[in-house]
């Protein structure tokens, strides 16, 4: 089962990142740790470790990059909770890092997480460099800010199911084809298998929002549509994962996973 398999995989996760970021007893590491290592189902790096495995790697090789899309992740929580954006006081039961630590604080919080997950990245060796091309696209201004972008432009109305998958693409799905696919680079894997992971981490990524404001009841208007997308999605992440027989199966699992909550 998933949550059992996410168990044995977050100690391997929060061990890496907890090394990572240790030392320093100054308000920003504190505010680092506190950001990077609180609750959380590491869903994003625990997909780099399986797409790897699902390319013919190790765990092991791909840690760098699930530090990398995990302390990314973290940054965009930060800063997305900030008044100037969601005004969020609490976030997985207590209080966010601009609640604990101040505005200040919180900003240069949300900038040294950024720079860590792409720091992270040297540790991919000669495959560095794709692996840094690849988060930089992913996630800047024509993927996970432009999603963020289109999140406060369509805020207060109600988008059509086509402006709601398109953000959700670049807000949500953006990261997870990112884990995906830097799990393949970790691997060493060829062009062509970078690319149907890549493609399994989006359709993934997308059916994982929907299933997130299933849980919230947001966008009531478009329960239909994404349930009957979501079967789509599930369908395509499906046949991208088959291929790889035996060590795809986790992928295959975690879809139909999140698929079964919308």
């Amino acid at each position: 089962m998933i949550p059992s398999w996410l168990g044995t995989l977050r100690p391997l996760i929060d061990a890496d990142l907890e090394q990572r970021l240790s030392g320093g007893d100054d308000d920003i590491s504190r505010a680092v740790r506190y950001a990077a290592l609180g609750a959380g189902k590491r869903l994003r790096p625990a997909l780099a470790l399986a797409c790897c495995e699902a390319a013919g790697g190790t765990r092991e090789q791909a840690l760098p990059a699930a530090a990398a899309v995990e302390l990314l992740h973290a940054y965009t929580l930060v800063h997305d909770d900030l008044p100037a954006l969601d005004d969020d006081d609490e976030r997985r039961g207590r209080p966010t890092v601009h609640k604990a630590f101040g505005d200040a604080t919180a900003i240069l919080t949300g900038d040294a997480l950024l720079t860590a997950a792409f720091g992270a990245l040297a540790g991919l060796g000669p495959r560095a460099a794709q692996g840094l091309d690849v988060l930089a696209t992913r996630t800047g201004h024509r993927g996970l800010i432009r999603g963020q972008m289109n999140d406060l432009a369509l805020a207060g109305s109600e988008p059509s199911f086509e402006q709601l998958e398109a953000m959700h693409a670049d807000k949500t799905g953006a990261l997870f084809a990112a884990a995906a696919e830097l799990g393949a680079i970790a691997a060493g894997a060829p062009a062509t298998i970078r690319d149907a992971l890549g493609r399994y981490g989006m359709a993934f990524g997308i059916a994982f929002q929907f299933a997130d404001d299933a849980d919230d009841a947001d966008f009531p208007s478009a329960a239909s549509d994404r349930k009957r997308r979501t079967a789509e999605l599930t369908d395509e992440a499906i046949g991208l994962a088959r291929p790889f027989g035996a060590r795809g199966q986790p992928l295959v699992e975690l879809v139909q996973w999140i698929s079964g909550r919308v």
